[in-house]
């Protein structure tokens, strides 16, 4: 899952990123209104959190802008701004939800996980392959009734994978969806990720789940 943090306090965007990566999601920060424009119309983003005063171009003429070009991606403005009438001018232009500052980042994640819910294409509370399930919201997954463990980075890719079940995804695709656009795309992360994965998995069963196709890409299904 790929969020776009907007947040000019460098300390306060630091402390977003920080806990935001620690529950497993790809994190790009960006510090002013433009750039945020720039980043978000790539499409590529779950999720926008935008602070509404931003330098260069606030938040809400670039959350209008980016609805105008079609990116239809849930956002969260984050502001201290707390006036009916600022709420409802962030809600009209186009933002799932309004989170006044200061707020609990425990609150954050629930209304993270309510707009998401809220997608075009909604998603099972629990997803369920075979006898793997994955519960986004405990971040509990198991296989065959047993718990398996898995790192925020792992627990990322396999809900993707999930997410995507019987599709081929591309490592371009994994890349986008769950690292950063820091991320070096000539290095084996993907690979080395989808491996662990894999044993944690599909090592102590009889059918494997995550499927190699050479020179194409990865697929989550039962054979």
């Amino acid at each position: 899952m790929r969020v776009l943090v907007v947040e000019d306090n460098p300390e306060m965007g630091a402390r977003l990123e920080q806990g935001l990566r620690e529950q497993g999601f790809a994190v790009d920060l960006v510090g002013d209104g433009g750039e945020a424009y720039r980043y978000a119309s790539a499409g590529v983003h779950d999720l926008l959190i935008l602070d509404r005063m931003l330098p260069g171009r606030d938040g809400l003429d670039v959350l209008r802008g980016l609805r105008k070009v079609g990116v239809t991606a849930p956002a969260i403005f984050l502001t201290a701004r707390d006036a009916v009438a600022d709420r409802v001018e962030g809600l009209d232009a186009g933002a799932d939800d309004y989170l006044v500052k200061p707020f609990s980042f425990a609150e954050l994640l629930a209304r993270i996980r309510v707009v998401l819910r809220r997608g075009s294409e909604p998603l099972p509370t629990i997803l369920r392959v075979a006898d793997l399930s994955l519960d986004p919201a405990a971040r509990v997954v198991e296989r065959g009734g047993r718990r398996v463990d898995l790192s925020p980075k792992q627990f990322a890719l396999l809900h993707y994978l999930m997410r995507h079940v019987g599709q081929v995804v591309s490592r371009t695709m994994i890349q986008e969806h769950v690292w950063n656009f820091d991320f070096d795309g000539l290095t084996n992360v993907v690979d080395v990720h989808i491996n662990r994965l894999r044993n944690k998995v599909d090592r102590e069963y009889d059918r494997p789940l995550i499927h190699t196709l050479r020179g194409v890409g990865y697929v989550l299904r039962e054979e």
